[in-house]
């Protein structure tokens, strides 16, 4: 279709348009030569330049290029050649270049006048423009005004000869000279209406603020509506844009994560809400039920919420945002996408409500003529079909808002009584009888612990807001707990994790605002007293309850580790920060491993796989990370590895396994020692330090060696030798469940080739056998087990005794089977030496099948914090029969 074609689609849709055609006939004759280019950003500052050079020429220039990009952008929005993308983005490009020209000119005549503006310094000062709102967010619609505020770094004073101003007064005027150049109504019409409102104080407040004023107001006098407003500040001009998001970004983004705004957020919509009832505005698209508004606020909220932990959410536009919160999990994708329709639905929508007269409008029309008009723009055969789709984007948009915003605690709850007549010892006994009617064993004692909570110093000293959101939450845990299949042990620990989290709002409002995470939280700790500490100590990992992938994510650990790796860098070189990053990353995924494992959703050896890839990936990059860090390093990357034994050698590794892990160099520089004895320092001391994250690891280095005395870092031919002509033979035996776990990916393939060598040479088969056994007995005897029940590690016929005889079965035969010297762990290599005819196929299979069932049974117990793994020795006589059988197979004797 040709461009006439085009344009005759275009014109009965919008009055605006043929009025402007009609009155400036060249616009007509662009629009039958151009339609079907698109204004860019550089045409428009091009057009500027030749047409609005001067202070003469500036309003007359300005309006003439307003009127061209509208008509153009309004036809081909109509004739269907631009998408919402492009009407918005080419709304917000001819606002930019408006400022930014405009602003260049009358600044130019003020200095020419009084001299430019200088700090104290002598440094040149300029006007910076923060746009707000959509044209900060690049969402500018057709008949918008535009949201400003006039930002300038320093007080001084101008350099002129004549009349000198101080900063403030030269940007003052030349705001003012803006905002008329911009709004005032000339018989050309207007640019844009200017809305100054957004400033500091308001329309109370002065026209313009250095960084130190607007830093003191952030701190003294900043609201909450103010940081929802500030999201989408950008600089539209000046050079220290980037210092000026430094001086906001403190104000509109917490460092930890802000539930409390919610409660704000839910206030300020409640404000419109009654507007908009008061002026009957309910087929308002914007601020109406459903409208756009409530598309933002969920958007934004999340990001007050999150921006100050997850920079990533630091962005303006609506729609990106939205798609990273389906992303990172907090929104279901089906939500988001049913949000993001419905939001270029309304935005669509809107903009043909404002092609009619160019009117700053988002109402619903009344009359059938402009009923018609809006139909056949948004490509409706007839009205009633527009408003049922526009119903159902309203209807999905609100029951969105709804379960993001609505408020629990309209209602009291009805246990609420329980709690608060917890303050003496008559109401403890009444409290006590309706825990037993909910089902509390121990009703009489959970009715003490409430009463001495409420009774307590800390509940007492608590300010009123928390308070509130405290008292809240206790019934709603009584509830929660009385559903779980141990009531008694979930309030203690529910209890417990309140209390360690009152001090911290954000957390109890979490709680508050969604149920279904105080829900799981008794699930969590019902389930597993390490869950109940573990989230004790780091309720930051409250936040992951809410992830609608909690429980059906497969952990991605390449991309956490790229990342993380991200992350760490951004925070460079703040050391205490990427140490705490790198807690709060680990805890967040091993919190994720956790929720899976209790709802029976991961195998056990699947989960030390997982547990065993993190711990690699966190040794991997603080290596990295502290190397960079070391002066007079000598080389870009170390020649240096970290070697796993133990459980993360053989990829078992629990919750709270220490690491056990040794370090290797290859490096011949004369210095090389001593840097590498360093790094193995400070890398030891990254993974092991408590910060306010609390920690990574335990790390035991002992393996390495000569062990304690020896070096803390070993070159690589040091460590054969040693292990060649040295090591003891319970070395050898760790030595079979080594592995290269991070760093320099050569040595560890020269470890692999040192450990293969070590563990096919020929051994005295007897002598062998001796030593182990010698060997267990001195572990035997060093965890000896008084009581009656059976330790499933230390005692014999438990997992030690399997782990030695796999070692034995390793030392003593490699040398003739070279597939016993792979590190596959305890089970394949039991079965390929049943398959070798080491030991019987049958024997071998039942004692895999006890290794299974003790190590399943060991990490139930650590999960319910056991301090040893005991348990009555009648229940697993046939597992300890076949483990003692295959021992003494093995070994010989009993």
């Amino acid at each position: 279709m040709d461009n006439p074609a085009l344009l005759d689609r275009a014109l009965p849709q919008s009055r605006f348009l043929a009025r402007l055609i009609e009155s400036r006939p060249e616009i007509g004759d662009d629009l039958r030569d151009n339609l079907q280019t698109p204004w860019t950003a550089q045409s428009m500052r091009a057009f500027l330049a030749a047409a609005a050079a001067d202070e003469a020429a500036l309003r007359p220039g300005l309006r003439r290029l307003r009127a061209q990009v509208m008509a153009r952008i309004v036809a081909r929005d109509l004739a269907g050649l631009a998408d919402l993308a492009e009407v918005t983005e080419t709304m917000t490009a001819l606002a930019e270049a408006a400022v930014d020209h405009a602003a260049a000119v009358l600044s130019a005549v003020l200095i020419a006048r009084h001299g430019a503006p200088r700090a104290a310094t002598g440094e040149a000062q300029e006007l910076i423009v923060v746009g707000m709102g959509k044209l900060g967010g690049r969402e500018l619609n057709v008949s918008s005004d535009i949201d400003l505020i006039f930002v300038y770094p320093e007080d001084g004073e101008t350099d002129g000869d004549g009349q000198r101003l101080s900063n403030f007064e030269f940007f003052a005027r030349l705001g003012r000279q803006l905002i008329g150049a911009l709004a005032e109504m000339t018989g050309d019409g207007q640019v844009f209406r200017v809305d100054m409102r957004l400033r500091p104080n308001g329309d109370s407040g002065p026209l313009v603020a250095s960084f130190d004023m607007l830093e003191n107001y952030f701190i003294t006098q900043g609201r909450e509506w103010e940081r929802y407003a500030w999201i989408k500040a950008r600089p539209l001009r000046g050079a220290r844009g980037g210092d000026l998001a430094a001086v906001a970004r403190p104000f509109i983004f917490r460092k930890y994560l802000d539930y409390g705004a919610i409660n704000a957020m839910r206030e300020l919509h409640a404000q419109i809400r009654r507007e908009v009832a008061r002026r009957d505005m309910a087929n308002n698209i914007k601020l109406g039920p459903g409208g756009i508004r409530e598309i933002e606020f969920i958007a934004q909220v999340f990001q007050l919420i999150r921006g100050g932990r997850d920079k990533a959410l630091q962005i303006r536009p609506t729609l990106p945002v939205l798609a990273l919160l389906a992303e990172r999990g907090i929104l279901t994708g089906a939500a988001v996408r049913e949000l993001s329709v419905a939001y270029r639905f309304l935005r669509n929508l809107e903009h043909r409500l404002q092609y009619l007269d160019d009117a700053q409008t988002h109402t619903l029309p009344e009359k059938a003529e402009d009923h018609a008009l809006i139909a056949r723009g948004m490509g409706f055969a007839e009205y009633g079909a527009l408003l049922e789709e526009l119903d159902d984007h309203r209807a999905n948009v609100s029951r969105h808002f709804e379960a993001v915003f609505a408020d629990p605690n309209r209602k009291g709850h009805e246990l609420a009584a329980v709690w608060q007549g917890c303050d003496g010892h008559e109401n403890a006994q009444g409290a006590a009888q309706e825990l037993a009617r909910l089902g509390y064993g121990d009703a009489a004692g959970g009715a003490q612990r409430l009463a001495g909570i409420r009774g307590g110093n800390r509940y007492q000293q608590m300010p009123p807001g928390i308070r509130e959101r405290f008292d809240a939450l206790v019934p709603r845990l009584i509830e929660a707990a009385a559903e779980m299949p141990n009531p008694d042990a979930t309030l203690a620990r529910g209890l417990d994790l309140l209390e360690a989290i009152s001090r911290r709002a954000a957390y109890l409002a979490l709680l508050q605002q969604y149920p279904q995470a105080l829900h799981k939280v008794a699930q969590l700790v019902s389930a597993s007293s390490w869950a109940a500490s573990y989230l004790t100590r780091h309720p930051v990992l409250l936040d992951e309850l809410l992830d609608a992938r909690l429980l059906e994510a497969a952990p991605d650990c390449a991309a956490f580790r790229a990342q993380l790796a991200l992350d760490l860098d951004e925070h460079e070189p703040d050391t205490e920060r990427q140490m705490d990053r790198m807690r709060e990353a680990h805890h967040a995924q091993v919190f994720r491993l956790l929720t899976q494992d209790l709802a029976g959703l991961l195998p056990l050896e699947k989960l030390s796989d997982h547990l065993s890839e993190l711990a690699d990936i966190m040794l991997d990059l603080t290596l990295r990370l502290v190397w960079r860090k070391l002066a007079k390093r000598h080389r870009d990357t170390p020649k240096f590895a970290v070697i796993a034994y133990g459980k993360l050698g053989g990829k078992e590794l629990g919750y709270a396994s220490d690491l056990d892990i040794i370090f290797l160099f290859e490096d011949e520089a004369s210095e090389a020692p001593e840097l590498y004895a360093r790094l193995a320092t400070r890398l030891n001391t990254w993974i092991s330090s408590t910060t306010a994250a609390g920690i990574l690891f335990q790390t035991d280095l002992r393996l390495r060696p000569n062990g304690e005395s020896g070096l803390l870092v070993s070159s690589v031919e040091a460590f054969r030798q040693y292990q060649l002509e040295s090591a003891w033979v319970w070395e050898h035996q760790a030595l079979t469940r080594a592995r290269f776990s991070a760093g320099d990916a050569d040595i560890g393939r020269q470890f692999e080739a040192i450990r293969i060598e070590v563990l096919r040479k020929p051994r005295d088969l007897a002598e062998l056998k001796r030593e182990v056994s010698a060997m267990r007995q001195k572990m035997a005897d060093a965890h000896a087990n008084k009581s009656a029940l059976f330790d499933i590690k230390h005692d014999r016929g438990g997992l030690i005794d399997v782990e030695f005889i796999v070692q034995a079965l390793v030392l003593g035969h490699a040398h003739a089977h070279a597939e016993l010297t792979g590190n596959l762990g305890n089970l394949a290599l039991l079965k390929i030496a049943a398959g070798l005819g080491l030991i019987p196929a049958g024997l071998a299979e039942r004692v895999r099948e006890a290794y299974r069932s003790y190590r399943t049974l060991q990490h139930s117990l650590r999960l319910n914090d056991a301090q040893y793994a005991r348990v009555e020795r009648g229940a697993l006589e046939k597992e300890i029969g076949s483990v003692r059988e295959l021992w003494r197979t093995v070994f010989g004797g009993e």
